[in-house]
């Protein structure tokens, strides 16, 4: 009876002991942005684009229109269990540069700085709400002036 005991105490100390990790909370980084002791190494109207990339690397993200700047971003998430994980740190570093490729400034933005940009979506919005096709269609028909029509 004593051996029977003991394995349930064993098996129930296991499972206390899952339960318990499967509840915590795992955190996990993405990306990488220079600290500042890397950052003092650029010099802003001395260096270039060279030496910011021997420096740091090249950046995942770039200037789209123009090559204007170099976004390097570094984000830490917390997953707590079948929720979904929730970023909890952000930090973008801005490098931009002038024409010529010379370091112009340097940024840096937080979390608390930024908001959520759609960058694709799959639903093309009119530009009237709340009007269907037929009532814009039909609208116009009584917007006729005799001026117009001369």
């Amino acid at each position: 009876m004593s051996i029977q005991r003991s394995i349930v105490k064993g098996l129930t100390g296991l499972a206390i002991i899952a339960v318990l990790s499967a509840c915590s909370a795992t955190y996990r980084n993405h990306g990488y942005a220079p600290s500042e002791e890397e950052l003092s190494f650029v010099v802003v109207g001395v260096d270039t684009r060279d030496t910011v990339a021997a420096a740091f690397g090249k950046p995942g993200t770039a200037g789209l229109l123009t090559e204007g700047g170099w976004y390097y971003v570094q984000s830490r998430f917390k997953s707590f269990g079948p929720r979904k994980p929730e970023e909890i740190e952000r930090e973008l570093l801005a490098v931009s540069f002038d024409e010529d490729g010379v370091v112009e400034n340097i940024e840096r933005f937080g979390l608390e700085d930024g908001r959520v940009v759609v960058l694709s979506r799959r639903v093309t919005d009119s530009n009237i709400k709340g009007v269907s096709f037929i009532r814009q269609l039909l609208g116009s028909i009584g917007r006729v002036n005799a001026e117009d029509l001369l």
